[in-house]
This record gives C-alpha cells, sequence and structure tokens, in this order.
C-alpha cells in the first residue's frame, strides 16, 4: 500500500511518559531547528515554491508554518507550566500560510526564529521534573485537556513531520 504523502512519518500516536522517550522528544525539539535547515539546504526559489505533494503547502509555507507554530508552542508550554489549565488560543495556520510575509521574508528568517525559540524551549523544559508533564492546558478548538507530555510529544512529531514532507519532495524530485 503506497505511503500518504500527507503524513509521511504517520499519524502522531501519543505515548506513556517515560523519562528515556522524555529525553528522545527533548532531542527532537533541540536538534529540530538543524534538522530542518539541513532539509532546505540549497534549494532555490522555484524548488521553496514547489508544494509537497498536490494541494499541499510549498516548501517556503512549511517552513514558515514550522516557526508560527512553534512559537505559539512555546507559549503554550509556558502557560500550562505557570498557570493552571489556561485555555489556549488557537490559530487559523491555513489562513497564516497565505500571509504576505510568507511570499516576501526569506525562510532563513524563519529558520533564525526557530534556532532561537528552539534553544529558549529547550532550556526551559529540559529539567522539569516528570510532574510537570502532568499540567494541562485546554485547547478550545478541539474541545480537550492536553497534557504537556501530550503537547511534546506532538510537537516533536510535528517538527519530524514537516521536515520529513520536504525531504520526500527532494527525494522525488532528485534535488
Amino acid at each position: 500500500m503506497p505511503q500518504d504523502p500527507r503524513y509521511p512519518i504517520g499519524k502522531y500516536e501519543p505515548q506513556t511518559f517515560s523519562e528515556a522517550q522524555k529525553e528522545k522528544w527533548l532531542l527532537d525539539i533541540k536538534f529540530l531547528p538543524e534538522e530542518l535547515e539541513r532539509s532546505v539546504l540549497n534549494l532555490d526559489a522555484a524548488q521553496l515554491d514547489t508544494p509537497y505533494r498536490e494541494g499541499g503547502w510549498t516548501v517556503r509555507q512549511l517552513v514558515h508554518h514550522v516557526a508560527d507554530s512553534h512559537m505559539n508552542a512555546y507559549i503554550r508550554f509556558k502557560l500550562g507550566y505557570t498557570e493552571d489549565n489556561p485555555t489556549i488560543k488557537p490559530y487559523d495556520e491555513k489562513e497564516w500560510a497565505k500571509l504576505s510575509d510568507n511570499e516576501r521574508v526569506p525562510i532563513n528568517v524563519s529558520l533564525t526564529i526557530l534556532h532561537a525559540v528552539h534553544q529558549r524551549w529547550y532550556e526551559f523544559i529540559r529539567d522539569l521534573p516528570a510532574a510537570a508533564y502532568e499540567r494541562t492546558v485546554v485547547h478550545p478548538e478541539h474541545g480537550r485537556q492536553m497534557s504537556l507530555w501530550f503537547l511534546l510529544g506532538l510537537y516533536s512529531w510535528h517538527g519530524k513531520h514537516h521536515t520529513a514532507h520536504i525531504n520526500s519532495l527532494r527525494e522525488s524530485k532528485g534535488w
């Protein structure tokens, strides 16, 4: 059966808390900016404007989207850690992907944002005790509570998911 190009690494599957899994996901957070940067290395403007699949976002939109998403993630973690079950603000990622800054701003700006946000995020969460990952936020769009543990896994997956989109495109196009 052919792989679904929307989910080159599969859909996110929550995991039970373990120190080993936490360390793996923390490293994913720490190194995502470098991995994403490698995935776009030496791509020209036409390649950056190529959708990763029919009807999908362009490489350029993917890079900007990951920066948008992970800035929100960092804030969501801080809210979840410092407040009692806060309601987080959703955003319309499809509409954000269409905004003019995604077309005009070079992807290196979003890569720089990712390097900075991920350094701050990693340093903030790396030494959190296990109990901290039980803290929750409410996502009104999904109508449920999400633990910081769930979010750590989700954002670990999210970065790898979009990096795989770009790497799969490069492989299919021979770039």
